[in-house]
Parts: structure tokens; sequence; C-alpha cells
């Protein structure tokens, strides 16, 4: 019996991901940098999520952007403090894009204002030592477009910003969303298209969701390992939005296919952010967290992660020769 297109798929995947292990025996204790995004956790205090990540092993932490305004958000200097006490560093930064600071919006007013909240979250990134801010082109939980001219106007609007990613030494990723939550930019091609309209140096990167790419892109693997240098962040869900381990997302190729493109060197990062099912998560970002919920996501999100990678090394060998 012939196999399906996603065995092929993965097979090939296999294939390359063993030659390149082959190739790079330093490979075996090389590790992806696994880091958290933490606006899911809600109005829970740094402190108590630091500690959290510090004893389930993760060293990185994906900080909700948060500078909303120039008296809200995350002091840098006790950030730092309260991270550097529990052996966290700062990957990146969240951005959080609504109706309220809308790139593509056809309120000047409303662009001026993401203008406005990028300046913010890039000192914010750049004063914690973060390397990197996401970027979403347009509102989050507003899958209806205004009209044809959105793209063009989410281009315009964030090239008035985009060389002070450049000066705050910020790597801009742009965060392709499923259709169901965003009116535009859904796969990594659409993202593509929107970084060469941009066509800055400070924005040249994607941030992935294999929860959102399981809806938009024929393989979530084969996405990935087709994305090259271009990508520098994965937030990871499983197929239910929940932990690692609780739904049929395919762990182990999408492991293999970040080792097939190098992932493991330099500051790139595989970036848990379960979240649970529905339309618009963002009021998640301002809920009353449940503390042993969270520990129980983190646990397992950590478990399924680490056994997962460990695996697909110690099965490569009898993969070659299959």
């Amino acid at each position: 019996m012939s196999l399906q297109s996603f065995e092929e798929k993965r097979q090939r995947i296999t294939e390359t991901f063993c030659r390149r292990l082959a190739a790079e025996p330093g490979l075996h204790q090389a590790e992806i940098k696994l880091s958290w995004s933490n606006w899911g956790f809600g109005m829970e205090p740094l402190e108590a999520s630091a500690r959290r990540l510090e004893r389930n092993g993760i060293r990185w932490i994906e900080l909700h952007g948060n500078h909303y305004g120039k008296d809200l958000g995350y002091r840098p200097k006790e950030v730092l403090g309260i991270l550097g006490r529990h052996g966290i560093e700062v990957s990146g930064i969240c951005g959080m894009f609504s109706r309220e600071n809308d790139l593509s919006s056809p309120s000047g007013l409303v662009r001026q204002a993401a203008i406005d909240y990028i300046r913010r979250q890039l000192e914010l990134c750049r004063e914690v030592n973060g390397s990197y801010l996401l970027v979403v082109p347009g509102a989050v939980g507003r899958p209806a477009p205004y009209d044809v001219s959105e793209f063009g106007r989410s281009v315009e609007t964030l090239r008035l910003v985009a060389d002070e990613f450049v000066a705050a030494g910020v790597r801009g990723a742009v965060e392709p969303i499923r259709s169901a939550e965003v009116s535009l930019v859904h796969t990594f091609e659409d993202v593509r298209r929107y970084l060469d309209a941009v066509g800055s140096p400070g924005i040249q990167h994607i941030n992935g969701d294999i929860y959102h790419m399981q809806v938009e892109e024929a393989n979530v693997a084969e996405t990935i390992g087709g994305a090259g240098d271009r990508l520098i962040n994965l937030h990871l869900a499983d197929s239910n939005r929940c932990a690692l381990g609780e739904g049929s997302m395919d762990v182990d190729a999408i492991l293999m296919a970040l080792y097939t493109i190098g992932y493991a060197d330099g500051p790139r990062f595989a970036t848990a952010e379960p979240l649970g099912p529905g339309g618009d998560p963002y009021p998640a970002m301002f809920g009353q967290p449940d503390p042993a919920a969270l520990d129980e996501l983190v646990r397992k999100t950590a478990i399924c992660w680490r056994e997962r990678e460990a695996h697909i090394k110690t099965a490569a060998p009898a993969a070659v020769g299959a």
C-alpha cells in the first residue's frame, strides 16, 4: 500500500534530519531553546511565573508586551532582577495587537496608537535584553476585513517605525494567524509577501505558531523546513491549543524540521503558548490565573518537548537504516 501524502512528507523530513544528524554529531548534545509566552498566565505576578518556569527547567521567557502607556507595564530593572534570581532570560516580547492599536486600521488615530505601542515595546525589549518583537499586521479577534486596502495600510504604517527596530537591535518577527482570528496574513507565504512589501532590514523574520499552521498550511513540519533563517520563534501548542502531548500534533516531525534548518543555533526559540480553544484568546491576558492548572500546563509541555527531542535523536540511526 502506498504512503499517504502526509506520510511521504514526514518520511522526507525524517531522512533529511537523519542525514544532518549523521553529518553533525554535535547535534546529539544540542538543544532547541525552550521558552514560554507568559501573557497566557494572565494577571499572575512575574515572580510566580518565574518560579514555575524555573521548577520545570525553562530558561527563557517571552514577555507580554504590556507597555500600553507610559505608566503601564513591566519595569525593566525589576524584571531583570526577578528573572535573574531564577536563572531566566528574555527571549523576546510578544506584541499584542487589537482594534485599539491595529496597524491596518482605516483610522489614523488607531494606526498612530500602533506606532506608539511598537516604540514602547522596542524600548522594553532593548532594556530587558530581548532579541525580537512579535508583530501582527492586523487586529487579533477581528477576522472580518475593513476593506481591500488593509494590507497596504499595515505595510505603510509599519514602515514608519521599521528603522527603529534596527536602532534598538531588535528583530521584527511577523506572525501569521489563522483566518478565524485575523483578517490578513494567515500563512508563511503571506508573511513573506508582507516582509518584502515592508522592505526593511529591521522587519525580516517570521514568528510561526503551530496551532495556526495546522489550519492554514498544507503541512506544519514541511512549512517549517522551508522557512530557513527567517523563522526565529515558533509558538507551541497541541492541536487542541492545550499542553503538548494532549492532542494530535506531530511533535517529532516539528522537531526534526527545526533541526534541519539549524534551529538550535543562535537566538531562535520554541515558545510554548497553549491558550486553550476559542476564537479570540486576548481576554486571557487579563484573566485571574489558576496556579495549579498553570503548573500542570507547563509541566506537561516541558516534559513532552524534551522527551520527544531526545527520542528523535535516539531513533535516528534506525530511521536511516529503514
